[in-house]
């Protein structure tokens, strides 16, 4: 048996729960990079899947041990903890990351390999004809839009699509980073020098279901904003300001009014409700101090990002499990 150690490309896919469309995705994907005339592995990380998956995904490596690799988590860690454990071991010089559900077809590969080998370092994609439901498409209009307007110097067109193309050197620079949070396309793009975008079919979901509920999306673009950004804080800093203005020329006023007209009873409720307010605006502005506080927490304390139980591959014609430990970045 012929091992590629170096292969050209490496596909890193995401698994939790998807055990009723992991044998098309086998068989698509391996005809779609089949089909280049390239080399090639496919890094499978299994994030702690309830279901068959685990079984399934040990089977596709016994079909092609040298160029399926499988990693098994210890528990659910995300879908960016389980691509950057594939960003760990990739050996690959182009690197592809796709869902494992099938609504990106593998079929779309050959553009993001082309867009490479025309000179770019990050290949971005942006999904036509988005075969998702319409609360998912508002919310996700919504936040592109909220998204250019924060940070103007992430050019994405599309945050949500994964099927995206880096270049190696990319790659092992987001691996390097040991952040317990991240967005790896925002990432991405931190480092990169040439990147571009190009448009790609989409498809409904066929079998089994979103692992993002509306909670999920929402910690997902918290990692977004907190993770590339200081705009909320900024925001928020500024409404203090003028809030205190506002409330100081508020206060001047009552002042005045008490010398000219003399006291008078009405006007507690008013002090009530401009108080409530003002206890709004302090409540928020706490919050949005401790999601960065908060994040603060998670990466002071070093602790490791995710835990591996075992990873299938071959090497020397043997198959190595290692044994349940913690991954330590370099």
């Amino acid at each position: 048996m012929i091992i590629v150690q170096h292969p050209y490309i490496s596909v890193v896919v995401p698994v939790h729960n998807e055990q009723e469309v992991l044998e098309e995705l086998y068989t698509r994907l391996t005809s779609s990079l089949d089909q280049l005339g390239k080399t090639y592995e496919i890094i499978l990380t299994n994030d702690g899947s309830t279901d068959r998956s685990a079984i399934i995904l040990q089977q596709l490596h016994a079909r092609r041990p040298n160029q399926i690799r499988v990693i098994e988590f210890n528990g659910n860690f995300g879908q960016h903890m389980a691509i950057m454990a594939g960003f760990e071991r990739v050996r690959g010089e182009i690197i592809i990351t796709m869902d494992a559900d099938l609504q990106n077809p593998p079929e779309e590969i050959g553009k993001l390999v082309a867009a490479m080998e025309a000179g770019h370092d990050v290949v971005n994609t942006y999904r036509q004809e988005r075969q998702d439901s319409w609360w998912r498409l508002a919310v996700s209009k919504w936040h592109n839009n909220i998204r250019a307007w924060m940070m103007p110097k992430l050019k994405m067109r599309d945050e949500g699509c994964m099927l995206r193309a880096y270049r190696r050197h990319i790659v092992d620079l987001m691996a390097s980073t040991g952040e317990s949070t991240t967005f790896i396309p925002a990432l991405a793009l931190t480092y990169a020098s040439n990147p571009t975008e190009v448009g790609v079919q989409h498809a409904e979901r066929t079998a089994g279901t979103s692992s993002y509920n509306f909670y999920q999306l929402i910690r997902y673009n918290f990692d977004l904003v907190t993770g590339f950004s200081v705009f909320p804080l900024q925001v928020f800093t500024m409404i203090g300001v003028l809030v205190s203005l506002c409330s100081f020329a508020f206060v001047i006023f009552l002042f005045l009014r008490r010398l000219i007209i003399g006291p008078e009873v009405q006007g507690v409720f008013t002090l009530f409700a401009i108080m409530f307010f003002l206890i709004g605006i302090v409540l928020f502005g706490l919050g949005i101090v401790g999601e960065y506080v908060g994040r603060i927490y998670q990466e002071v304390r070093k602790r490791p990002r995710f835990v591996v139980r075992h990873v299938l591959e071959e090497k020397d014609d043997n198959l190595q499990e290692f044994p349940l430990k913690t991954r330590e970045l370099l």
